[in-house]
């Protein structure tokens, strides 16, 4: 009995005898499958191979990133928000050595994981038996949990507090319980948002953007992307972070607002000529 890992999205599935038929994830049009064709690998196997670590950076004061290189699956990164005596794991990656284990260990462990969406569940069930911590996904995204664990909560309604100073907030969007986290706390005080990929920042980190799907290159709607961006009109972040590495730094709040508008403005065709 094996784990079996889709090698393109990253997601493990339950224990088998045998690899899986297919990735539902992969095949589904937010995704894709592999042009080669579908394969797998088990965590065993990537460990085994001595090819892989994860660079854990501290960002700032309280929050440390953690990716996989070589690229594994989707590179998503994962964060670790620390402070108040309460660490969220925010999204995940399938990595996990001991190298990571004891780091996080140093810092306190896990108290909770969260995750913004499907893509990025990877081996969360694992993380949570190793750290013994309860994982956060939004009621509207059950139907994509591939390997169910007794750690995983499901929340219901637009937010959700995991502490005084940590709260998700379902935008939706990318996926129906698409979630973003807001530490209150973050950049002394003026708070951060870690959104995933539900809020993408661009290649000109003082914007950002939204899509249905991205590697395919779906938008959204103008109707849901107004809907996402009055849903954190009143929260105050100074910063925001995205899973691959890309930050706002200065008043992000503001450039979740200004480039809702200009989205708005682009799919509506009302400020370009074709």
């Amino acid at each position: 009995m094996k784990k079996y890992i889709c090698t393109t999205c990253g997601v493990q599935y339950p224990a088998s005898t045998c690899e899986p038929n297919h990735c539902p994830i992969c095949e589904e049009e937010r995704q894709y499958v592999n042009p080669e064709g579908q394969s797998w690998t088990t965590h065993v196997e990537l460990a085994e191979s001595g090819n892989y670590k994860n660079t854990i950076t501290k960002e700032e004061e309280g929050l440390y990133s953690i990716t996989t290189t070589p690229k594994l699956g989707i590179g998503q990164t994962a964060y670790l928000v620390s402070g108040d005596g309460f660490n969220v794991l925010w999204d995940c990656i399938t990595y996990l050595d001991d190298d990571t284990i004891a780091f996080i260990r140093s810092l306190g462990g896990i108290d909770a994981i969260a995750l913004s969406h499907p893509h990025y569940y990877s081996r969360q069930a694992d993380w949570a038996e190793v750290f013994d911590a309860p994982i956060y996904i939004h009621h509207d995204d059950r139907e994509w949990i591939m390997e169910p664990s007794g750690y995983i909560q499901l929340w219901k309604g637009e937010e959700k507090e995991l502490s005084e100073w940590v709260i998700l907030h379902r935008l939706g969007g990318h996926f129906k319980g698409g979630a973003v986290l807001h530490w209150e706390n973050g950049v002394d005080g003026k708070g951060k948002l870690l959104s995933g990929d539900i809020i993408q920042v661009v290649a000109d980190t003082k914007w950002v953007s939204f899509m249905y799907s991205y590697p395919n290159l779906i938008p959204l709607p103008a109707t849901k992307v107004e809907e996402m961006a009055a849903k954190v009109r009143d929260l105050p972040f100074e910063r925001l972070y995205n899973a691959f590495h890309k930050v706002v730094k200065e008043n992000a709040d503001e450039a979740v607002q200004r480039s809702a508008e200009r989205y708005i403005k682009a799919v509506n065709g009302d400020w370009f000529e074709t």
